[in-house]
């Protein structure tokens, strides 16, 4: 699919399961039993390509796949050009691994209540910065249990390619990381599922639920596609570091599944599918004529995000096994 995970995995899983790429682009939102609605591109980087790919189009199979599987390349193999023009109009900046690291650091600093958890960050003469992982299996807290910190739920805002949630490669560099040395908070999940769990079966439960407790939202299609597909072949990196070989199809379609919902589509801002907000058009007839007034959203005029008319995006509590709007969980102001 892409220059970054082509040269471990191809296309095979997807040649081998069309279906299985097809749900890392369903639109969870719009999409119903019967009608698969997709992402769309939410950028006009690939106009120039035709129909298919302009700013609205949905991504599809045929637009990603064959000729044209390296369509959607990864930030750091972008030309510098598209990269200063999707910085200027969408204020895209990607965070190094090692930043990313000394945050997600700090999550697990407070939740542990000591440092050093995960790894040892350093801070190198030339200016340069790197981390050294712990050895040894995690050791928890009194009060506190492995179950408890795979089931924490951890949402990366505007993920663009998730270097917060798996980190197979420097989102900037485009160098790759060995799984021993990531440092994203679903790879400190894994790490910790692997240290803890003996044969596939519970391997692959509790790789679940730390999937079920990541999230994330962006806005433009190719970085969404990216990141959803970073998720997946992490999952077959730490099933395949534990047990040498690669997990079954049924286990990726479960998995994709649950990305599915959990990294979605949406502008951050207002909780709705980007571009979805609209005006709308009345007629009011009076004794001698009619007239066409027309009412812009309301959330977008004031400001308010529990007030617009695009589509709230919808994501997944799967301990309650209920679907509910994003906005839901954000505090209604006056």
């Amino acid at each position: 699919m892409n220059l970054l995970q082509i040269d471990i995995y191809g296309d095979e899983i997807f040649e081998r399961s069309p279906k299985l790429l097809s749900m890392l682009l369903i639109d969870r939102t719009l999409s119903s039993e019967n009608c698969q609605v997709n992402i769309f591109w939410a950028t006009s980087n690939y106009a120039d390509l035709g129909v298919g790919y302009q700013y609205s189009d949905q991504i599809t199979l045929e637009a990603i796949t064959g000729k044209n599987g390296d369509v959607i390349k990864p930030r750091a193999v972008k030309s510098l050009e598209m990269q200063q023009q999707r910085s200027r109009e969408m204020a895209e900046v990607f965070t190094p691994s090692w930043i990313c690291n000394k945050q997600n650091n700090l999550i697990d600093n407070a939740w542990f209540g000591r440092e050093n958890v995960f790894n040892v960050e350093v801070d190198n003469p030339d200016g340069s910065h790197s981390w050294i992982p712990t050895e040894g299996k995690i050791v928890f807290p009194e009060g506190k249990t492995w179950h408890d910190y795979i089931n924490e739920n951890r949402l990366e805002i505007t993920c663009g390619e998730a270097p917060y949630l798996v980190s197979r490669y420097d989102s900037v560099t485009g160098e790759p990381i060995p799984i021993e040395r990531r440092i994203g908070l679903l790879d400190r999940k894994l790490r910790v599922v692997g240290e803890n769990t003996q044969t596939s079966s519970e391997w692959l439960k509790a790789a679940q639920l730390a999937y079920m407790s990541v999230y994330g939202y962006e806005w433009q299609g190719d970085n969404l596609v990216l990141a959803r597909e970073s998720l997946l072949y992490t999952f077959i990196d730490y099933y395949k570091a534990k047990f040498g070989k690669k997990p079954q199809l049924k286990s990726l379609q479960y998995i994709a599944s649950i990305i599915s919902w959990n990294i979605w589509q949406m502008d951050g801002l207002k909780g709705v599918i980007p571009e979805s907000c609209h005006s709308v058009q009345q007629t009011v007839q009076n004794l001698f004529d009619s007239n066409i007034t027309v009412q812009e959203c309301e959330g977008c005029q004031k400001g308010n995000i529990h007030k617009h008319n695009g589509a709230y995006c919808k994501i997944k509590d799967w301990r309650g096994n209920k679907t509910l709007t994003f906005i839901s969980l954000l505090k209604k102001g006056k």
